[in-house]
């Protein structure tokens, strides 16, 4: 039957009993199979992760103004990296620097939700913040 229409016969699903084939033309159903894959990876989210950096003693003007920028990052969809860089012997204010974390993220509620809490790894203290779905 593929022979007198001049196309071509393919096993779509060699493992269902008895296996599925079709007769189409091979090079067009190899074309389509390949728009549907990119039409699917193009729907895939793309994570990005931005980052903002504090210092133990950070200014509250500095603050503010990195607050901002992480509301712009979560509105644009991006996953948050907040962390305090403890330089030298400033670990000892290792509280002054979860204090400071815990208040952004009280603050950016109603952006992103806190997807983890601060966490001390090495010399830094790492929050991590999700953006909320919007609709």
């Amino acid at each position: 039957m593929a022979k007198e229409q001049e196309l071509d016969l393919v096993e779509i699903s060699p493992k269902a009993k008895p296996p599925v084939c079709k007769i189409i033309d091979y090079k067009k159903f190899l074309y389509e199979q390949k728009k549907r894959e990119k039409a699917l990876k193009a729907k895939a989210t793309k994570v990005t992760i931005k980052e903002i950096r504090f210092g133990p003693q950070t200014d509250e003007h500095d603050y503010e103004f990195k607050k901002k920028h992480a509301i712009k990052f979560l509105q644009e969809g991006a996953k948050l990296k907040a962390f305090v860089f403890f330089k030298g012997r400033s670990i000892i204010f290792k509280e002054q620097g979860q204090i400071l974390l815990l208040k952004l993220a009280q603050e950016l509620e109603e952006y992103g939700k806190v997807e983890q809490l601060p966490k001390l790894e090495g010399k830094r203290m790492i929050m991590f913040i999700a953006p909320k779905k919007t609709k």
